[in-house]
């Protein structure tokens, strides 16, 4: 296996042993599994590997991967100190309040922020292959998580 690149945690065993992300073979795994998964485990963290840590030892940045099957869209949102918290920006037609659920936990999105399943499945690949920089791939806006 190749060393891994990114670590992925959505499922409650991931707390002690994330899905570990090398290739882009890997990414379409992570969005395979929740698309196919319950829909209070549709959301995805994912961390590079690849990055500095905070003095405190916790990754500097954050990369939020949801999937909704039954509407064939999906929802990225990425935060760190460069960037701040920004969000995907998605056509109008889109929900005005997407909830997406990480280990059954549920995170309120943006209006209008899901995009097409291939897009996400596309910026988790840049993610990966970029050592966890910024997706240029996709169209963000600044969002607020409370």
């Amino acid at each position: 296996m190749k060393k891994p690149r990114a670590v992925a945690r959505y499922l409650s065993e991931h707390s002690k042993e994330p899905m570990l992300l090398s290739t882009s073979q890997d990414a379409d795994t992570l969005i395979d599994a929740l698309a196919s998964a319950p829909i209070d485990r549709n959301l995805a963290q994912i961390h590079s590997l690849e990055r500095q840590s905070l003095s405190s030892g916790t990754p500097d940045h954050e990369l939020l991967v949801g999937i909704d099957s039954l509407l064939a869209v999906g929802i990225l949102a990425f935060m760190d100190d460069e960037h701040g918290n920004l969000v995907t920006a998605g056509p109008s037609e889109t929900r005005s309040e997407p909830i997406y659920c990480i280990m059954g936990h549920a995170t309120e999105f943006p209006a209008h922020s899901e995009i097409a399943i291939d897009q996400v499945r596309l910026a988790l690949k840049e993610f990966i292959s970029s050592g966890g920089q910024c997706p240029t791939s996709v169209i963000w806006k600044t969002a607020e998580f409370t």
